[in-house]
């Protein structure tokens, strides 16, 4: 089993860039696919970005294409998103995700999580 922990978040202004961390234990990283999702206030929770085991293969969704990056390094246990030209919409809380063998094409068996980091731009 993976622990993961996220770290980054904080309060911005809009069109300034953060950079989030998620560190895992406890488990061999190219066994996982690897996510970031979020959850705004009253919403339900969404994908934002995945990435397949060996990096080969990302998901976007529509609304951080061109502005996220979602990378990892296996070697160092570490996932990351870098956030760019943020925008009040993207306040949330981004959540670190592992899918145990996925191939990054979908973003459904996401079994372990992390606690979360808040993320709040202001206009």
């Amino acid at each position: 089993q993976v622990q993961l922990v996220e770290s980054g978040g904080g309060l911005v202004q809009a069109g300034d860039s953060l950079n989030l961390s998620c560190a895992a234990s406890g488990g061999t990283l190219n066994r996982y696919a690897m996510g970031w999702f979020r959850q705004a206030p009253g919403k339900e929770r969404e994908p934002v970005a995945t990435i397949s085991r060996y990096g080969g293969s990302t998901y976007y969704a529509d609304s951080v294409k061109g502005r996220f990056t979602i990378s990892r390094d296996n070697a160092k246990n570490t996932v990351h998103l870098q956030m760019n030209s943020l925008k009040r919409e993207d306040t949330a809380v981004y959540y670190c995700a592992a899918d145990y063998l996925g191939d990054g094409a979908t973003v459904v068996g996401y079994d372990y999580w992390g606690q979360g980091t808040q993320v709040t731009v202001s206009s």
